[in-house]
Formats: structure tokens, sequence, C-alpha cells
């Protein structure tokens, strides 16, 4: 992995460039296609990723792209990014301020299958309105302008504040709305602002406690995957085994809270019947007594 060093900065040049891009497409407004049946794209997701295309490949000629909009280049290569050029398209054709770029790259070790697994060693997603840039590399921590973050010390999920996303298509399919009800009740609230990535980086810096989706891509999680991980915090299937980039669950905490929320979806998945939701009497008396039960 010898390349490893600088990649997180140099993806950050390329993000911020394509983040002015997508300014200039907002501030001006878009018209949306529909690639699907009800998934949306732009004008400025094509320009985005045709930017970040043009210049990862002067940057890294011996890297390969993965690419939302269609770049599938050197997937066999030792490196390897996942290029989301904008998360939250819906938000942006609609006028929702809530979207990012996010580019990810995986190292995978020589000789190993194309569609096997690698290890993620650099992620970035950037904010191109609030100007905020998530940056991280293996081993390095991860960083907010500049500036160290870590996920939150939340120690129970009823004081918690989680994030998850819908899916645009098959919505009628997906489970979510039952868990999304549950963890509702349970907690502080859950958010849905329409992207993966900013829901991850916010885990990472402590805004959010936890987030949970079904059916993400890689593009969408690579690097805040990531960035949660190198923030002190812990990524991993429902039900709490290892993470892996073609998951159909991404389940992303703080680390403090993943039992309870990995018990829920398991009790859930298994059709049994979970514990009543405390009534605000029994929230505080859980309170006091994990309050009593801290060192002075």
């Amino acid at each position: 992995m010898r390349e490893q060093v600088g990649l997180a900065q140099k993806a950050a040049e390329i993000a911020r460039e394509a983040g002015g891009l997508l300014r200039e497409f907002y501030q001006r407004g878009v018209t949306a296609e529909y690639k699907g049946d009800v998934d949306l794209v732009t004008e400025a997701d094509r320009a985005s990723e045709a930017l970040i295309r043009e210049r990862l490949t002067a940057a890294f000629p011996d890297h390969g792209i993965y690419g939302e909009e269609g770049t599938r280049e050197g997937l066999e290569r030792e490196f390897r990014w996942y290029v989301d050029p904008l998360d939250g398209t819906t938000n942006f054709a609609h006028g929702f301020p809530a979207f990012c770029v996010v580019l990810g790259c995986e190292w995978r070790r020589p000789g190993l299958p194309t569609d096997a697994d690698g290890e993620m060693v650099a992620g970035v997603i950037f904010d191109p309105l609030r100007d905020e840039l998530f940056l991280t590399e293996r081993g390095s921590g991860a960083t907010l302008n500049s500036r160290p973050i870590h996920v939150s010390k939340t120690k129970q999920l009823q004081e918690s504040l989680t994030a998850t996303g819908f899916p645009s298509h098959k919505r009628h399919r997906s489970p979510n709305v039952h868990f999304y009800q549950e963890i509702t009740l349970r907690s502080h609230g859950v958010r849905r602002a329409g992207s993966a990535a900013l829901d991850l980086a916010y885990v990472a810096c402590g805004r959010l406690d936890g987030f949970w989706e079904f059916n993400l891509n890689p593009w969408d999680t690579s690097a805040g995957v990531l960035l949660v991980q190198e923030a002190g915090g812990r990524v991993t299937h429902f039900d709490g085994s290892p993470f892996t980039l073609d998951s159909r669950e991404t389940l992303a905490t703080n680390g403090l809270i993943a039992r309870e929320m990995q018990h829920i979806f398991t009790e859930m998945f298994a059709g049994r019947g979970i514990e009543p939701i405390p009534t605000p009497a029994e929230f505080a008396a859980r309170r006091a007594s994990e309050t009593n039960r801290r060192p002075t």
C-alpha cells in the first residue's frame, strides 16, 4: 500500500472542485430525468462524475474508477475509487440543501478477484453548501475541515439521535418503516435527510449516534464507513457481523448503542415481539440509574 499516503488530500482537492460545480448548478437550477421508475439523475450528476473521472485519471493513472453514473474503468487494479458525484440527487433536484460529493479509495491485494472486497484506505465527503470537508485515511483518524472528529459518547438508545433512509425505488417492498417506527419511539428521534454519505459523516463527528439503511451501494458507503471507523465508531450488518461493501445492510453507530440496535433488528427479523416501549417515567428511572453508576 505504498501509495496510500496523500490519497485523501488529493481526493479532497477533486471533491472541492466537483462541489463547486454542483453549487453552480444548484444556484441556477437543473432539470431532473428518470434513470429508472423513480430514480432521478440530473446534468449535474453527469458533469460532476465527468470532472471527477478526468481529475482522478490524471492524478492516479494506475487506479480504477467505479462511479454511480456509469464509469467502470480498471476495476481489476490494485487501487479502486468509488465515486458518488452527487449523493442526494433527489434533494438537489428539489432545492433541498442536503447533498455531497463522495470519493472512497479501496486497496485490493494483488490477485484478489474483481468482485471481492479489498480494504478502504481513504475517503472524502464534501458538502459544498456548508463548505464541510470530511476526510480520512486508514490509521490516521478522521477530520472535519482539518479538525479531528470523534463519534459521540451517548450510551443508550433512549438518549440517541439516529438517522435512516428509504429507497427511491421499490419503497413498497422495504420493511424499513417498521424499524423506523420502533427506533423513533425508543430514542430522541430519527432523522431522514436523504444523503446516506452525510448521515455516515454525521455519525463520525458525533452529530448522530447511529445510522442504518437497507440496500445501499458501494459509492454510498465507501468513504463514510472508513470515516466512522477512524472516528472510533463501529459499522456492521444489522446482526453485528462484519460490514462488506456489497452489503444490503448498513448499521453505523458510536459503538455504545450498537448492541441495543442490533437487538431490535434481530428480534424483529425473527418475528418475535420486543420489549414494550418504556413510559416517560421508566425512561427517567433508567437515566437516573445510569447516572448513579457513573464514577464521580
